[in-house]
Order: C-alpha cells, then sequence, then structure tokens
C-alpha cells in the first residue's frame, strides 16, 4: 500500500510540474524584444561593413604610400568582418531575435 500510494504521489507531482507558470510571459517579453529592438544580425552586418570600409581605405592608404607587403592587413580587416557576420548570427541563433 505504501509503495503504491508512493507512486501516486509521484504521479501527481508530475502532472502539476507539467503546467509551470510564466511561459507565456516568457514568449511575450522574447516578442516584445523582437519588436522593439534593431536585429541583432543588422547590427552585425553595419558593423562588417564599417569594418569592411575602414579596412578598404587604410590598406589602400598604405598602398599608396609604397607599403606593398599588405597581406596580414587584407587579412586582418577581412577576418574581423567576417567575424562580426558570424557573431550576428550565432546570437540570432541563440536568443532567437
Amino acid at each position: 500500500m505504501m509503495k503504491l500510494s508512493l507512486t501516486l504521489f509521484c504521479c501527481m507531482m508530475a502532472l502539476s510540474a507539467a503546467a509551470q507558470p510564466g511561459i507565456s510571459e516568457m514568449q511575450k517579453a522574447r516578442d516584445d524584444l523582437a519588436a522593439d529592438f534593431f536585429s541583432t544580425f543588422d547590427l552585425s552586418l553595419v558593423l562588417a561593413t564599417l569594418f569592411g570600409l575602414t579596412g578598404a581605405v587604410k590598406i589602400y592608404h598604405n598602398w599608396q604610400m609604397g607599403k606593398h607587403h599588405i597581406d596580414s592587413d587584407v587579412a586582418a580587416w577581412f577576418y574581423a568582418a567576417f567575424f562580426m557576420i558570424l557573431s550576428g548570427a550565432f546570437l540570432k541563433a541563440i536568443f532567437g531575435i
């Protein structure tokens, strides 16, 4: 009888745990956040564009000043922009915004 009552008690606890309060509130907060704020992915694209343009200007300036070994500069600016694009996609995937 003790095992049956313990089993029944555990089943009742599982049923009450299935209906957690706050899930709809969290969904509403997520929707409000997505509607009100600039998208993280869009922000990362804007920053990547700024990195790309700044890098292009600096590399062009160095090339015109006679510095012809700019391979590391090109790679650094390219990967900075690429990292920003990937980080935006990563944050979009994690937070779903």
